[in-house]
């Protein structure tokens, strides 16, 4: 349970999002049970609110990610990997070591066939109350142009299923959809 101000801002995060959550959804917290516990009994929070998962591992944000989360099995990102890729969990998500969440996803629940490089995206909003997705927003600091064009594909394909936005885009993203098209190395399947 890592991250800035971790785990306490995680905790409190998880907390402010029960009334979100429908009743057959469970938030489960994934870290030392301690820690989780004691945070949860300062906030006056009932723990029986969620899951509980030990773990007794920290992949720290100065660890090679790699290395540490083949070696730290027992770490939340290793542990939360597990329980997602077994079926135990619909989805995961860390504020920990990004590196060894993209390790991890990449080990676990794999990428998909084609994409040179998993990107991070967020959704931001505009002044006209219309969103847009940005790709990559710290995962990889250096990327090749044929990654940044997968990058733009990959974020159309995101607005598309996800946001219900199928916008063709302006002059710039409309050239490099038709290099890809010409481009065999860039195939992908969605």
């Amino acid at each position: 349970m890592g991250g800035d101000f971790a785990p306490e801002s995680i905790i409190e995060g998880a907390v402010d999002t029960l009334h979100h959550l429908s009743e057959n959804e469970t938030i489960v917290l994934i870290g030392d049970e301690t820690s989780i516990l004691g945070k949860l009994n300062q906030m006056q929070i009932e723990p029986s609110l969620f899951e509980i998962v030990h773990t007794s591992q920290v992949i720290e944000m100065a660890d090679h990610p790699a290395k540490a989360f083949s070696q730290k099995k027992d770490s939340s990102i290793a542990v939360g990997y597990g329980m997602l890729k077994n079926g135990d969990l619909d989805g995961f998500c860390s504020a920990g070591n990004t590196g060894a969440m993209l390790v991890g996803a990449s080990y676990t629940v794999n990428v998909i066939p084609g994409v040179l490089r998993p990107a991070l995206a967020t959704v931001l909003p505009c002044i006209d109350n219309r969103n847009f997705v940005l790709l990559d927003v710290g995962l990889n600091p250096d990327c090749k142009p044929d990654v940044l064009l997968q990058y733009g594909l990959l974020g159309s394909i995101y607005a598309k299923y996800v946001l219900g936005k199928d916008n063709e885009g302006n002059t710039y993203r409309k050239s490099c959809f038709r290099i890809n098209e010409r481009t065999s190395r860039n195939k992908f399947r969605w």
